[in-house]
């Protein structure tokens, strides 16, 4: 009950809700993400299922996430259970992978991300971001600074806060927590002193 081990999570038709909200076409989608139209249709009809960059730059052609993709990916549900021996993500290599820890369309997501982290990438959420340093250790830049994360130490972002981050340890594992995009958790400062 709540437990989808033995079903894969479906990203393709997220992936395609996105895209036709976004009234885009396939071939606009390729062009923007760098990825062919023949792969992309694949993904979308579910028989291809693509590599943490490929999810990454699908998403940044679409203006959203990876992380939101995957969790409009699958219904919402009051209670799912994510078993630690099974991954939602094909890795791209041995040394990389991606798992989300909460599935559906909720108001929290949640993803371990274990070995290498592309650190080029930079980032930046609508909402509040927590990381977590299970195994190993990270370097986080934000906010013109680098802060290096050992085992157990966590890093909390504030929204809008653009950063990047890397391994600086073989086999580094770390969980990352953050409020959903869609949720309008920031609240206008000039609306919150004028209820004082």
């Amino acid at each position: 009950m709540g437990d989808h081990k033995e079903q894969p999570l479906r990203v393709g038709a997220a992936v395609r809700r996105r895209r036709r909200a976004l009234d885009l076409t396939l071939a606009v989608v390729a062009e923007r993400s760098g990825l062919s139209v023949p792969f992309l249709s694949q993904v979308e009809n579910e028989r291809a299922r693509p590599s943490r960059r490929s999810l990454e730059r699908v998403a940044d052609a679409l203006g959203t996430t990876a992380v939101e993709l995957l969790a409009a990916a699958d219904p919402a549900c009051s209670v799912d259970v994510v078993r630690a021996d099974t991954s939602e993500l094909t890795p791209p290599a041995p040394e990389a992978r991606v798992r989300p820890l909460v599935r559906g369309h909720h108001q929290l997501h949640a993803t371990e991300f274990t070995g290498e982290h592309e650190e080029g990438r930079e980032l930046q959420h609508r909402n509040d971001k927590l990381m977590y340093v299970a195994d190993g250790g990270v370097e986080v830049e934000a906010e013109g600074r680098a802060h290096r994360l050992g085992r157990g130490d966590t890093m909390y972002l504030t929204g809008g806060v653009r950063h990047r981050w890397r391994a600086t340890v073989p086999d580094t594992r770390v969980v990352v927590v953050e409020v959903a995009d869609h949720i309008d958790a920031v609240e206008d400062q000039h609306a919150a002193f004028g209820r004082r």
